[in-house]
């Protein structure tokens, strides 16, 4: 043992926690081990995951001759043994070895080889070569060894952590990709496959892209399409509502800003044109950004930098733009609330989403859709949509479009109290008197007959327009329900593609 045992471990603590550089850091050991205790040489062998091989990991006082020869014979005698039995092994006069005895340089030279181990687990083997006899060497090994190996273990963890992430961000990524896929958008009216083969031209171009259209048809959804289709798409999408933010924040938002730049800016901000370097940057609602931030914005998309408030250093940016607005950019520009420079800077490609209204075909799709995402999410079973209730949101205008589609349906969702959607599931704005059949006094015979009118229609969809099976169903007969048929103005007919 060394003069002071003490002073030895705690060097080689030292070591082992100088740096993040885990290797680095045991390769130090090895030099303290060959300058402090006189070793000849230090060697530590690790398995690779990959080929579940001993090699070199680290190695202080070989040349590179020797280095190179005991690098082929790594996995096997020896050191191979130790690794597999975890437990020590020596040669007392190394020159009698035939297959590593060129490490001997002294008649007398010895090898100590001790098992890096740890939970029972055999992480690699640290090998030293020594030309004098040294007292309780085993014991100093083993403990150097078990330092070594926490090390390792640490590595491992904190490797093993990083590659989750990278698995998990990797998988995440895929997920929104496939997500994203404008293939998966609901709709297929003439309208709608307009606006995807637009995204299908422009998507993997680097093209300023200018969503416009009412409010809830969708203009998020397609930038997301836009964006995990294109070249970018590995890259960040990043996103801000300029409506949702204050004007003496808008700028911070965008841009980032220096510690100090202003009262509250307690730390450095970066501005999302950073964060989506690489990527693509989408901009809502980009009617409402003030004025003073249009001309920033402007000078962005002409020379690709800006400054962050506060700060003099230039940053250069390289970022896809989409931009989105439901207001009419001709009046705003009219009415100097809208920069008409800035506006022939963004409408490089426009794609004009169609309100719900002009895509009636649509609606049923967007329903069922919705139907299904919404009784999963609330934890119920609900077969169909009933005809009245179809008819209902077929009439409907939907001012809010695809957004206020989808809340009606969650609302119908939450309140059904059965496996079948009515019309009086569905939001009072959609219950219009010329819809539901009623009048504004409503009369019990009136809501009677709105009630089997229903009732009927219901039936003769799950029949498939059979209205013999439809009469059984109701427990009716045949020429009654003919009559109320008539009665009603019902063309069963319509229903004989209907099956559910």
């Amino acid at each position: 043992m060394p003069a002071n045992p003490l002073d030895l471990i705690s060097g080689i603590n030292n070591a082992l926690t100088r740096t993040k550089d885990v290797r680095a850091n045991i390769r130090s050991v090895l030099e303290l081990l060959t300058s402090e205790l006189d070793f000849t040489s230090a060697i530590i062998f690790l398995e690779q995951p990959e080929t579940e091989k001993l090699t070199i990991g680290s190695a202080s006082g070989l040349d590179p001759a020797d280095f190179r020869r005991l690098e082929s014979k790594a996995d096997r005698g020896i050191f191979r043994e130790v690794f597999e039995n975890g437990k020590a092994f020596s040669i007392d006069k190394l020159s009698g070895d035939s297959s590593i005895g060129f490490l001997g340089k002294n008649p007398q030279s010895k090898l100590y080889a001790v098992p890096l181990v740890l939970e029972q687990h055999s992480l690699g083997v640290l090998a030293i070569l020594i030309d004098n006899k040294f007292r309780d060497i085993d014991k100093l090994l083993s403990l150097i060894a078990s330092m070594i190996a926490q090390t390792l273990r640490i590595e491992h963890s904190i490797r093993g952590e990083r590659q989750k992430l990278i698995d998990e961000n990797s998988h995440l990524k895929q997920e929104l990709k496939e997500k994203h896929e404008f293939t998966h958008i609901i709709g297929t009216s003439n309208p709608m496959k307009h606006v995807y083969d637009q995204v299908t031209q422009v998507a993997r171009s680097n093209a300023t892209v200018l969503l416009r259209g009412e409010s809830g048809t969708g203009k998020e959804m397609i930038a997301n399409a836009i964006h995990y289709n294109s070249l970018r798409s590995k890259r960040p999408l990043i996103k801000i509502n300029c409506a949702a933010l204050p004007d003496s924040l808008i700028e911070s938002e965008l841009f980032g800003h220096e510690k100090g730049a202003f009262t509250g800016a307690d730390r450095f901000k970066k501005g999302r044109f950073e964060m989506a370097d690489g990527g693509t940057l989408f901009l809502d609602e980009i009617g409402d950004l003030p004025l003073q931030t249009q001309i920033k914005l402007l000078r962005v998309l002409q020379e690709r930098a800006f400054e962050p408030l506060g700060g003099g250093e230039t940053i250069r940016t390289n970022i896809r733009l989409v931009t989105a607005t439901n207001k009419n950019l001709e009046d705003a520009i009219a009415k100097s609330g809208f920069r008409e420079d800035l506006y022939y800077r963004l409408n490089v490609f426009t794609i004009h989403l169609p309100p719900l209204r002009e895509r009636k075909s649509d609606i049923l799709l967007l329903a069922e859709h919705f139907l299904e995402k919404y009784e999963i999410e609330h934890g119920k079973r609900i077969r169909r949509i009933s005809t009245p209730a179809i008819d209902m949101l077929m009439s409907y205008h939907f001012p809010g479009n695809v957004r206020e589609l989808e809340n009606a349906i969650e609302r119908a969702v939450l309140v059904c109290d059965s496996n079948v959607i009515h019309g009086h599931h569905l939001p009072p704005t959609l219950q219009t008197a010329e819809v539901t059949g009623t009048v504004t006094n409503v009369t019990l015979s009136s809501a009677v007959e709105a009630f089997e009118r229903g009732m009927i229609q219901d039936t003769l969809k799950s029949t498939g327009g059979n209205v013999a099976r439809a009469a059984k169903t109701l427990d009716s007969t045949e020429r009654i329900l003919g009559y109320k048929i008539k009665k009603y103005g019902i063309d069963a007919a319509r229903f004989r593609r209907a099956v559910s």
